[in-house]
């Protein structure tokens, strides 16, 4: 099986893909790291926890990773969307706790990448300031990492932090460009491009609710999380579980090779992610972006709900 690492700041689209990827037979699980983001660094330490406990999967070494982006402090966190405590409010229904920390996430990261005897895949779904870290510091593990998976980004349907930008690359976007821009590994952006197309609704929820414990307590999250997301019809999105979801199935999400660029500056375009629809220039990079063209949308919610559900 593909060995695969989730960075995360859980978040409750964080705990719809933690489950995704614990459960996944295509792949197998060797560690979760935490990350700021939604919500604290360690609150989504916790969250991880409860999150690996209620899987039963005390096996999973759990890292912990920054507490603030690479230079320039947040000034906000999801709290609106996700609740205080980073799980729609009803947190207490995660857990038991799992296993407590084995570690910083850049030697939890290192230690799988060092020891994998094939390409990792690495599904980064909070702020990248943790894998920004990994890839200055220890560039001997970069071809070691198979694939990149990320969620983030809005290429242009405009963004949910601010007038372009997304929350995950807005929270700190020099470790946004340093990987989307500088890097070479092999990378898929999953933007809100797609993620606001691929939303869930009620019914959806429901049969996630009845399919027992775990999709019981994925589903109670929906009334915070609802509220604050905002997107005007009875429909919620899970972006990371998107996310997660390629990065499990590869090609379940149609993509397109597109070249792009990361605002830094302080004014009000910080964190908007530009792609470049010109073609490739010589010696460009380009990271496979994933779109509603060419995905089957429906496909795509039935193999959630498949998946996340306790017997279905």
């Amino acid at each position: 099986m593909t060995p695969l690492i989730v960075d995360t700041d859980p978040g409750v689209d964080d705990a719809y893909a933690i489950a995704l990827a614990a459960r996944a037979s295509e792949v197998e699980l060797r560690a979760v790291t935490a990350v700021f983001g939604n919500v604290d660094l360690a609150t989504t330490t916790t969250n991880a926890r409860r999150l690996l406990g209620m899987l039963g999967r005390g096996d999973v070494p759990l890292g912990v990773g920054a507490e603030r982006p690479l230079i320039h402090p947040t000034t906000q966190r999801a709290a609106d969307v996700h609740g205080d405590d980073g799980l729609g409010g009803v947190a207490e229904r995660f857990g038991p706790l799992g296993p407590e920390p084995a570690g910083r996430a850049l030697d939890v990261i290192a230690d799988v990448l060092s020891a994998a005897t094939e390409p990792v895949v690495l599904a980064a779904i909070g702020p990248l300031t943790d894998v920004a870290l990994l890839l200055a510091t220890r560039p001997d593990l970069a071809e070691r990492i198979g694939r990149l998976v990320v969620m983030g980004g809005s290429i242009g349907i405009g963004g949910n932090v601010s007038a372009g930008a997304e929350f995950n690359v807005w929270s700190d976007p020099e470790a946004a460009r340093r990987v989307l821009v500088e890097e070479r590994v092999p990378t898929t952006l999953v933007p809100l491009d797609l993620t606001h197309v691929v939303t869930v609704d009620r019914a959806w929820l429901s049969a996630l609710a009845a399919s027992g414990p775990v999709g019981e307590a994925l589903a109670a999250t929906r009334d915070v999380y609802a509220r604050g997301e905002a997107l005007g019809v009875d429909r919620v999105p899970i972006h990371d579980a998107v996310a997660l979801l390629e990065a499990v199935a590869p090609g379940t999400l149609a993509t397109v090779p597109l070249e792009l660029e990361v605002d830094t500056s302080l004014g009000p375009a910080r964190g908007t992610v530009l792609a470049d629809r010109r073609g490739r220039a010589p010696g460009g990079r380009t990271v496979d972006v994933a779109v509603p063209d060419g995905t089957d949308v429906d496909g795509v919610r039935a193999a959630l709900l498949r998946r996340l559900g306790d017997h279905m």
